[in-house]
Order: C-alpha cells, then structure tokens, then sequence
C-alpha cells in the first residue's frame, strides 16, 4: 500500500488559490481516479475536484470553508502499490492520533511558505509573518492564525465592542470594525461565490487604474433585422436570436482590429492575447459566473447566439466546468438587460477592459434637422490605463459603434 497526496489543482488562469466549499468523499472511501472529492470555489468557477489516484480516502487535511493555495495539500489517498509513508494515523472514529514528537525537532520547514491569502492578510494589517507561530503543517501560517491575531488584537484595542458568540471575520479588510447588530438585523456571512467575487473585486480596483469612455449607437436598423428574424430563428434553431449576440459579433471585431485592448498586465510587460475569448456575465439566482466565448472572432452571429445559449444554461444548471471559465481576454457585460443606461463596470482582472452593454432605448434623435424615434444604446468601456489610453479606446469605441449601426438585412448573414 502507498500513500499519495491529492493537492489544490490550478483551477483557472490566474486563480492561486481555492476554498473548499463540500467535501464529497469521508475518511474511508474508496474512489476511482478521476471520480469528484471536493467541491472547490475560486473568483473564475464552481469546480468539483478529481482524485489523482484509485484508493481508499485516509486523511482530510482540509476543511470545509478552508481557503488553500494551488498546489496545497487537501487529503491523503491509500493506494494498493508500494509502501505507506510515516503520517498521523487514522482511527476507526475518524480521531487523528498524533505521533510523539520532542519539542526539539519540531517540523518547521514549511513556516516561510505563504498562501496568497495569507500574504495578502499580512500586507494589509502591516504584520510581521516571522513573528507568528504557524499551526498548519510543518509550522505552515495558515489564514486561521492570522485572523486569530488580528481578532485577538481588535478585542485588546477596541473593549467597548459588544462579544458575539464568535468573532466576526473580515476577508477583505480585517482592521475594520464592524457595526453594532440591531434588532431585525440579518447577519450574512461572505462566503462562497460572493466571497470570491469581493475579493477578486478588491484586487481589481486596488491594482488597476480605471479610466471610463461611453459612446451612444444608433441601433434601429439592427433592432429592425433582430426582431423580424427571432421567431423563425427560434423555431428552426430552437434557442433566442438575442440582441447580445450582435454586440459580441461587432465587439469581437473591433478586437481584431484594435487587438491592444485584447491585452493583459503582467508586471513588467503587457501581454497582447492572440485569440480573442470573450467573457460574458451570467447569473444562477444570486451568483455570478463569467465563462468565455472562444474564439469569438471566427464565430458566426449564430454560433456566437448558440455559445450565450449553452453558457447560460450550464450557469443556471450548476454544470460549469473550468474549462467554460479559463483564457479569457476581453470582457462584454450585457447591463442592458437590468434596464441600465449607464454604468461604469469593474475590470476582470488581468485582463484590459470591460465593455457594458446598457439598455436599447426608443429617443428622440435629430436626423437632417428634424426629430426621429430611434433606437439608441450605451457602451461604456473600461479601461486599464496602465495599458491603454484614450486614443486608441476612442477609435476602438467608434469602430464597434460603426459596426452596429450598419448591421441590418443587406449587410448582415447570421450565419
């Protein structure tokens, strides 16, 4: 028998870290590769997590709720070959037994190897992690010990503060002291999907200098050449012929021709994306997923309507894989569909820019100095002004906003 570990698979591009979410296997079973263990959160998916090995399940390092690094140690696995390495052993009840060890030769090997999360904790409240007494594995700081200290501190600082039967955490900004509960109050821990959502958000406003451009499109003829198509698409096709994907379409070639916004930072170079992946905002009843469109660029209207179709469907059915989620390059948000006429949308880190696609809105225009009812829209782009400036936003802007305004039944093939 062997011993193997099951570590934090990279579950997205850029993703560094994941919290357990369920844990779906018990000391004791037994799993074939490739059969789930875990459910995993991370700011890109809902991921399950697949065993590496075929074995029997022997020890859950991690917790439900933990947040671990990739590469991090989740659990061990027993498999049938080989020889099992020296570990704490398990008892019949699940009760760790743990070896004697002389206070001498504790295992501290692990204690300068940081988590981002728990790095980022420590930036934050100006800590000294050489001070702190790691508990995790191989004197590890795991995230728990710095937010015992931080708690423990806040209690010392602020004594007026009402004790709550456990200590209130502050994933983003722990040196914040929290209001006082009322009556009717409803206390809704940050957790899950939000919690990733807030801090990949926080990260996003903190690195990245935002700059904000909306242009107004005239949108009637394509309005016109939608709607006529929409129930015969719908019939033959069986899935909507949607405004958003027309917007893609122009967005995605626009990219081709202004490809500086299809960029990423990286520190000391920007990276400028060859294909053109299109993350899109979808909702499951109060969580938000952004999968991508690949290769939007070489994509009909049609094929692009089908993607927004399957995306949506995959959110709303809990069935997104990370696969849905990786290698996007450039952001489209269709605001419009709350009704919204103007926003001003928070990058997806790290890529460049994120378009909002507002509400189409019957107006008043002036054509050769008369009055018309037209259909206008909003797209408010923005931007990563370390990466871009105006200049070349403007004509990118002004050649999608070209693009819609000549997309109606001559110029246009769905297909």
């Amino acid at each position: 028998m062997a011993k193997e570990k099951i570590t934090m698979p990279q579950l997205g591009e850029s993703v560094t870290e994941g919290t357990i979410s369920t844990w779906l296997v018990e000391v004791g079973d037994k799993v074939k590769k490739y059969d789930p263990i875990a459910e995993v959160l991370t700011d890109k998916v809902n991921a399950e997590v697949p065993s590496s090995f075929t074995g029997t399940i022997q020890q859950l390092v991690a917790a439900e709720g933990d947040t671990i690094a990739v590469g991090e140690l989740m659990c061990y696995i027993e498999t049938e070959d080989g020889t099992v390495a020296d570990s704490p052993a398990i008892t019949a009840n699940n009760e760790k037994i743990e070896p004697v060890k002389e206070t001498a030769s504790v295992d501290q090997s692990m204690k300068k190897r940081y988590s981002p999360a728990v790095l980022r904790l420590a930036q934050e409240n100006d800590l000294d992690l050489l001070t702190v007494t790691g508990t995790g594995k191989g004197g590890r700081i795991t995230r728990k010990d710095i937010e015992k200290i931080l708690n423990e501190s806040s209690a010392e600082t602020i004594p007026s503060q009402p004790v709550l039967e456990e200590p209130v955490k502050h994933e983003l900004q722990t040196n914040t002291v929290a209001p006082d509960l009322h009556q009717g109050d409803i206390e809704i821990p940050v957790q899950g999907v939000r919690k990733v959502i807030a801090q990949n958000m926080v990260r996003s406003t903190q690195e990245i200098p935002h700059a904000w451009m909306t242009v107004e499109v005239d949108v009637t003829d394509l309005v016109t050449y939608r709607n006529k198509l929409k129930a015969s698409f719908k019939q033959q096709e069986g899935f909507n012929l949607t405004f958003f994907a027309f917007f893609v379409k122009a967005v995605a070639q626009g990219l081709k021709e202004y490809p500086q916004l299809n960029s990423q930072w990286a520190g000391h170079k920007i990276i400028q994306k060859k294909d053109i992946n299109l993350s899109i905002a979808v909702a499951n009843n109060q969580e938000l997923f952004v999968p991508v469109i690949k290769n939007a660029d070489e994509k009909s209207i049609k094929g692009i309507a089908k993607d927004i179709y399957v995306l949506a469907n995959k959110a709303r059915t809990g069935t997104l894989k990370a696969d849905d989620m990786k290698d996007g390059t450039f952001t489209v948000n269709n605001t419009g569909s709350f009704g919204s006429i103007h926003s001003m949308g928070v990058i997806n880190y790290p890529q460049a820019a994120i378009l909002q696609v507002e509400s189409i809105v019957k107006r008043p225009v002036i054509i050769k100095d008369m009055f018309a009812a037209r259909d206008m829209v909003n797209l408010s782009l923005s931007l990563d002004h370390r990466i871009l400036d105006g200049l070349i936003c403007g004509r990118f802007l002004a050649r999608v906003k070209e693009i819609l305004e000549n997309m109606n039944e001559a110029t246009t093939n769905i297909y």
